[in-house]
């Protein structure tokens, strides 16, 4: 078992930052791939970005490219989402997701199906 407790979400003026931030407890954190996902109004959950075990390995939606960055910190059991140039279509519920079954990136790092744990999410609304 794995519990993810997310927070840092927030309301921010398009262009702004925000830092989401997920705990992950109940498992050896370095054992598992991580990533966040969103879920925007009226849509289904979607990929944003993806890290591997060790950190060294990162993933990223096309949409989110060059203006996100995952992190992870084994050492306190935390992984980041780091939000800049912030877009009002980046409104959305965010969610972290464990991956217990690899530690590795690869192309089903973007399915919902791959991911046993989820956070609770946290709102992130972007104004324009």
């Amino acid at each position: 078992q794995a519990q993810l407790v997310v927070s840092g979400g927030g309301l921010v003026h398009a262009g702004g930052s925000l830092r989401p931030a997920c705990a992950v407890s109940g498992r050896t954190i370095s054992s598992v791939a991580l990533a966040w996902f969103r879920r925007a109004p009226g849509k289904g959950r979607e990929f944003v970005c993806g890290i591997n075990r060790s950190g060294l390995s990162t993933v990223y939606a096309d949409s989110v490219r060059g203006r996100f960055t995952i992190t992870r910190d084994n050492a306190k059991s935390m992984v980041y989402l780091q939000m800049n140039s912030l877009k009002p279509e980046d409104t959305a519920v965010y969610y972290c997701a464990a991956d217990p079954g690899r530690g590795y990136i690869s192309t089903s790092s973007t399915k919902t199906t791959t991911y046993d744990y989820w956070g609770q999410g946290t709102q992130v609304t972007v104004s324009s």
